[in-house]
């Protein structure tokens, strides 16, 4: 979770770079947010992004939000619905949450500081995740693996220590994260190499430290994800702001089970 606030109340226009989270934002400023997908341009005051959003910019003036990323274990309990339902689109919060999401932004207006805009936030993603559908615990295993190894490890080996056939793993793991295991692993992984990236490391040694067969392979990724090369991605202001925004907590989204204190809030 981390707080954005436009300083100069200017134009905000960044490109969103793929990452394995459900994306939440509560924007409470002046203006709603120009979302520009595959399916044109719309505006929305809140909204929520699944993974395959590559090809999406956001746009805005006067920009205040909350923004929280959310581990898809977290999300299937909290949005309402399963990320399978959001693969590759963006769609407005209260079309999952109803009134409930006009309430929380009037809350946000009204909060007197950034910490008590997160704990607002905190409280009410607790709340529903309380109330919401549970992912199967086996699921939650493998996306905790996938995780934990950066994307590198064998999605046989992990249908095998659960005990599951890779047809049922895969049928379970897609339906209720949102991806098949083996895109989900591609997804973290690339999202730890381009991280890397904007750090000013070597591709070279991204690509032979992440798992990738050879830089060539690291390429395609990013291109896939991305639809840039490595090295306009690593000049991402997206990616720059992650490194701040998030820094205590890395690239990894928010488990409610496992809740941090929030980032600070990031005036750009």
């Amino acid at each position: 979770m981390a707080g954005f606030r436009d300083r100069d109340g200017g134009p905000v226009d960044m490109r969103v770079v793929p990452h394995p989270a459900v994306t939440v934002v509560l924007e409470f400023g002046a203006g709603p947010l120009a979302v520009d997908a595959a399916a044109g341009r719309q505006q929305y005051r809140d909204l929520v992004a699944g993974f395959g959003h590559g090809a999406v910019r956001v746009r805005g003036e006067n920009v205040e939000c909350v923004e929280v990323r959310l581990s898809p274990v977290a999300a299937y309990a909290v949005l309402g619905t399963s990320p399978a339902e959001l693969d590759h689109i963006v769609v407005a919060l209260e079309d999952l949450w109803g009134q409930e999401a006009a309430q929380i932004r009037q809350q946000l207006v009204e909060a007197a500081s950034w910490q008590e805009r997160f704990a607002l936030a905190e409280a009410a993603l607790a709340r529903r995740s309380v109330t919401g559908a549970a992912v199967d615990r086996e699921v939650a295993w493998a996306w905790d693996r996938i995780v934990a190894d950066r994307g590198r490890v064998r999605i046989e080996e992990l249908a095998a220590e659960i005990g599951w056939s890779r047809k049922r793993l895969w049928s379970r793991f897609r339906s209720q994260i949102g991806l098949p295991p083996k895109r989900a692993a591609k997804l973290v992984r690339f999202d730890h190499a381009v991280h890397r990236l904007a750090l000013g490391e070597s591709a070279a040694r991204i690509a032979a430290d992440s798992g990738y067969v050879d830089q060539s392979h690291l390429h395609r990724d990013v291109l896939a994800f991305t639809g840039v090369t490595p090295a306009t991605c690593a000049g991402d202001t997206g990616l720059a702001v992650d490194g701040i925004a998030y820094a205590e907590y890395g690239a990894l989204p928010l488990r409610l089970s496992r809740l941090a204190p929030p980032a600070m809030a990031l005036h750009l």
